[in-house]
């Protein structure tokens, strides 16, 4: 069997659909087409079934597919291990909250760059929670995220430690009682807060539980809405540092609670020798970059 039938057979079987597989891949749809039909020649079985719109495996499809992704998973372990042995190389991923890329990663990504030209990086800006759900997906190699991570899957390193603080905004404060704040206006925060409970845990230090709360993936986002007198925020401190020396935010409580960053990657995956060199130059880099 060719490697080229298999790899796209894996591909059709997995979306069920051989114009997205074309698409994926390249092909024309009759060249995936002939393919499929001469592999099911080859293995003596018919793969698929088409009911309607839909396509399904043949039971010797779900075999096969089984069979084919344990193939292909060892194929490209042996082709990362081979390269290895010349160095950092092709593709990374690396995903994380658009903070971290503003005020840490530019600097240190230029630095890898300068160092490992031959990688090419993507960058992927989303969420803490979007950028585990990645890793987990293999469609990102590295995470930089906030918040404690309870999985066996990932291996983190600590790289920051953060204040939070409960803040509202200049006219919220000056023109409610502070009592009233908690029930009058709604609680906004950070989607990442619930990774480890953080969220939970920072309200049960309120003196009064908020009637309502506003849940946002960009702490940027949460900013402006409290300057604008929208609501009271559980935000870093850091993140806030200018707009609470000029007084426009007012802090209403510190929390015992911190905010910590790791950089995060799948155990399986850790050794590998672009990631392995993009994570120790972040670790190292992190507090200078940082400052």
């Amino acid at each position: 069997m060719e490697l080229r039938a298999l790899k796209t057979f894996q591909v059709v079987a997995t979306h069920l659909n051989q114009t997205k597989a074309a698409e994926i891949l390249g092909y024309t749809q009759p060249s995936i087409t002939m393919q499929i039909r001469n592999l099911e020649t080859k293995v003596g079985h018919q793969l698929f079934n088409r009911v309607g719109k839909k396509t399904f495996l043949t039971p010797a499809g779900k075999l096969l597919k089984e069979h084919v992704d344990k193939l292909l998973e060892s194929l490209g372990d042996m082709e990362r291990a081979m390269n290895q042995l010349n160095g950092p190389y092709g593709k990374l991923i690396i995903a994380a909250p658009e903070y971290y890329w503003t005020h840490f990663l530019t600097l240190l990504i230029n630095t890898y760059v300068k160092q490992h030209p031959q990688v090419k990086l993507k960058i992927v800006s989303c969420c803490s929670a979007e950028a585990l759900r990645q890793l987990i997906n293999n469609e990102a190699d590295v995470g930089i995220v906030g918040g404690t991570i309870k999985n066996d899957e990932f291996e983190s390193v600590r790289l920051d430690e953060e204040d939070l603080l409960l803040v509202t905004s200049k006219a919220i404060y000056e023109n409610n009682d502070p009592a009233a704040i908690y029930k009058k206006f709604p609680f906004i925060y950070k989607d990442s807060y619930n990774l480890d409970g953080l969220y939970n845990k920072c309200l049960e230090e309120l003196p009064a539980k908020p009637t309502s709360v506003i849940e946002s993936s960009s702490e940027e986002a949460i900013k402006k809405a409290v300057l604008n007198d929208i609501g009271i925020a559980l935000i870093s401190e850091e993140i806030i540092l200018e707009e609470l020396r000029k007084g426009d935010l007012v802090p209403l409580q510190r929390f015992d609670q911190t905010l910590e960053t790791f950089i995060v990657t799948l155990k399986k995956r850790s050794d590998e020798i672009t990631i392995r060199s993009f994570t120790e130059l972040v670790v190292e880099g992190w507090d200078e970059v940082g400052v």
